[in-house]
């Protein structure tokens, strides 16, 4: 066995109904007037399917294109790479290649991580092309060949539920473009007017002469044509989708199922190297020496490694030898300054940060809001806390590299193709176009596999030691928990007044915690102000508005940063902003003596789309109708990657403490919606992922290092533990907004009301554990 050491240096309303443990064969999809809304287009959706698993850069290269660039069938893979087009498939543009069985094979830039952005964009190419839903094939550009045709798919990086609301608009006319081309085409084979042609689901029909032909059969002409200006394209009505717009089943169902879709995780290569990866457990720390002769014995150990300045890797032939290798090596680590911190040293720097002045910036100064709150009738006052939240991937960071001085490459689960690509060539020190990435399905993402490539740039130094050998990086559970980009802690000092008659009059809103843009985008960060963390609580619409309209208010934010890394995670800062102002308009509602759905809606007449979603949410859950004995109920609304989102929350609190979570309700408009059932899905994905982190979610730091590791000390919500959720669309077809993290901001609060309702106490810290409830 050798032994090596090498250190290197992100209105129309549709209705859905999900109710957990409900069986069915498949979905059911009903079109009738709802009778709770007359005038609405009701869409129930049963997706049982998804009943059994509910619980369980910078870039280098030119200039933009909007994916019309045409290649002919004899762009064949060259030793780069670069075109995917087999011999007899067409390119009509960039986004779709027409194969002779009239299969239309359609380009997905984005990652596919479980969220649907695949079947959803193909769903948006397939109703502007015009092809058969049935005949429907995708596959994923490589970052590689889109820097080789000049970003001609744009970016790739998936986050912020954008997959589909930054890219719609040129993806839709990169289709409509094949559209047009493939009618031009069949109308200079029949030497007639393209406006006397129509098509449907791929064939061609020219009434006149009753002649018919296929996409398949025009594709190699039209790939030849100059393709029109994409300006000059009017995209179809979304009112009037076909295929876009329903609830079209997902096309990677079948594969995930039967076992045949491969993740990164499942790749095997003849001579391939397995690489387990220890870091210091401090983060910041440094890695001392190695004992690599203890277990250079071992079978299947092939090699130990200095990966960088504060991690180490074993080789071996499988995975588990590396690993079981790897937890016998003796290691001498230097732990550091940051030895010496604690969740408990983290807090009261935190504590200091909503009281010390100097430090902090104000960042929205609307009237006098400590005057108006000095002199008000009633004062409230309340501090909330929420922790650390690592991502828990169900496949833990990990890829594939093979480095030789001539060429890289990676098989990558990523959410930024683009940020894989860069790190692949920054850690090789090959250039980009000696580099490629082949993106793979991610087994959860959530944020973590964003801008944050550490794993891609570590198996990439193990791989530069092995020339021409395949290295399978893979974390193990525990350095996955270890050493994850964490969801920052925080705390929140909420301050307001209230007049004689129970009216608002002045809040002040000061945030004390770990700042996600001075950890991995400073450049963000100007004057030293960072709006990011303010998320939320923003004046400007469209993104991130605050709904309610205060007379005095005051929002400012104290950046208390720590040692431990933090990135985003699902939701990022809307999901502890929602928290603490959801939460607080509560005690404030408690405080006057009014109902919170009232209380919320006196504030939020000035906003007219953030109390739309509002009221849908209460009259989806029957706000007004009295509750069982023993019943309570919580709201909240808030606003997030440019949607309007609400729910309302059903609980019970037994004597012991125990709370069951039986039913939600949500209302959402994300002002399209390109597929009702994943849109629910998603929605569905929120409320699991939001009451995992409500009830059981936190790493704490004890002598620097994070301390908890597994599933055992690290819970995520078991099925029994899912609520029913009731979901309402309200598509307003004015604007894209996103779906896969608008909802969770406003899962927690809605329960936490609930609790609050159902004790008399609010819950001010998180997680509920800390706060002696179980669950039912």
């Amino acid at each position: 066995m050798n032994t090596l050491q090498k250190t290197n240096s992100t209105s129309q309303t549709l209705s859905v109904r999900s109710e957990l443990g409900e069986g069915s064969d498949g979905i059911a999809v009903k079109l009738s007037p709802s009778a709770a809304a007359p005038g609405r287009t009701e869409v129930r959706v049963n997706p049982s399917r998804r009943h059994f698993i509910v619980g369980s850069a910078a870039i280098a290269g030119g200039g933009f294109a909007l994916g019309f660039a045409a290649l002919t069938s004899s762009s064949t893979a060259d030793a780069q790479g670069l075109a995917m087009v087999a011999p007899g498939d067409f390119e009509v543009t960039a986004w779709v290649v027409i194969k002779p069985d009239d299969t239309c094979v359609i380009r997905i830039a984005r990652s596919e991580m479980g969220q649907g952005t695949r079947t959803g964009l193909a769903q948006l190419v397939t109703e502007e092309l015009d092809c058969d839903w049935a005949k429907v094939a995708t596959e994923y550009p490589s970052p590689g060949q889109s820097f080789a045709r000049k970003r001609v798919w744009g970016e790739m990086s998936t986050g912020g539920s954008r997959g589909i609301r930054i890219s719609e608009d040129y993806v839709r006319r990169g289709a409509a473009a094949a559209r047009i081309m493939l009618l031009q085409a069949a109308g200079e084979e029949w030497k007639v007017p393209v406006t006397e042609l129509t098509v449907a689901k791929g064939v061609i029909t020219h009434a006149a002469s009753k002649r018919t032909t296929s996409y398949g059969k025009v594709a190699a002409a039209a790939s030849k044509l100059t393709p029109p200006d994409p300006k000059s394209i009017t995209l179809k009505n979304p009112r009037e989708w076909k295929v876009a717009g329903q609830s079209m089943r997902r096309l990677d169902t079948k594969s995930k199922l039967d076992g045949s879709l491969k993740y990164a995780a499942d790749l095997r290569f003849d001579g391939m190297l397995c690489a387990a990866i220890k870091a210091c457990p401090v983060h910041g720390g440094k890695l001392v020496s190695f004992d690599a002769a203890k277990i250079a014995g071992m079978r299947g150990v092939k090699a130990t490694v200095r990966v960088n300045e504060g991690t180490v890797a074993v080789l071996a032939d499988t995975w588990w030898r590396a690993k079981t290798a790897l937890d016998k090596l003796p290691i001498v680590w230097d732990e550091g300054e940051y030895a010496k911190a604690s969740s408990a040293t983290i807090a009261e720097s935190l504590k200091a940060g909503l009281t010390e002045t100097g430090g902090q910036y104000a960042g929205r100064v609307e009237g006098d809001a400590m005057k108006a709150i000095n002199g008000a009738a009633k004062k409230i006052e309340a501090i909330y806390t929420t922790p650390f939240l690592s991502h828990a991937c169900m496949e833990p960071m990990g890829c594939t590299v093979r480095y030789t001085p001539e060429r890289a490459e990676a098989w990558v689960p990523t959410q930024n193709g683009e940020a894989s690509h860069t790190s692949l060539s920054e850690s090789s020190g090959l250039p980009l176009d000696k580099c490629e990435i082949y993106k793979m399905d991610l087994g959860g993402g959530f944020g973590r596999r964003g801008g944050t490539q550490d794993y891609v740039q570590q198996a990439t130094a193990i791989a530069k030691l092995f020339p021409g050998t395949h290295i399978k990086l893979l974390w193990s559970r525990e350095e996955d928990q270890a050493h994850d980009f964490y969801r920052p802690i925080s705390q929140a000092k909420m301050t307001a007044g209230l007049d004689a008659n129970g009216e608002l009059v002045g809040m002040h809103v000061r945030i004390s915690g770990q700042s996600i843009n001075a950890w991995n985008n400073p450049l963000a960060i100007k004057d030293g102000k960072d709006e990011r963390q303010m998320q939320g609580f923003w004046q400007q619409p469209h993104d991130a508005q605050w709904g309610y309209s205060v007379p005095n208010l005051l929002t400012e934010y104290a950046m208390r940063n720590t040692h431990v890394p933090v990135g985003p995670w699902r939701g990022v800062n809307t999901n502890q902003n929602g928290v603490y102002s959801e939460c607080f308009m509560d005690e404030c509602a408690k405080a006057a003596g009014k109902d919170p759905l009232e209380f919320r809606r006196v504030l939020m007449k000035n906003h007219p789309k953030h109390l739309a979603v509002l009221n849908a949410a209460a009259e989806r859950f029957d706000w007004n109708k009295p509750l069982a004995p023993g019943r309570h109920k919580g709201i909240a609304q808030f606003m997030g990657y440019a949607s309007y989102s609400a729910a309302a929350a059903e609980i019970s609190v037994s004597p012991k403490g125990e709370i069951k979570v039986h039913r939600m309700a949500f209302a959402l408009n994300s002002g399209h919606v390109v597929n009702p059932d994943q849109v629910a899905a998603q929605i569905e994905g929120s409320v699991a992922f939001a009451l995992s982190a409500m009830y059981y979610g936190e790493v704490t730091v004890e002598n620097g290092r994070m301390k908890e590791l597994n599933f055992d000390s690290y819970r995520l919500l078991k099925l029994a533990e899912m609520p029913k959720v009731d979901t309402v669309l309200v598509p307003t077809f004015d604007f894209w907004g996103g779906v896969g993290e608008p909802t969770i901001c406003v899962v927690g609060p809605a329960v936490l009301n609930a609790v609050f309702a159902a004790t008399g106490k609010p819950i001010r810290n998180l997680p509920l554990k800390n706060e002696g409830y179980t669950f039912a």
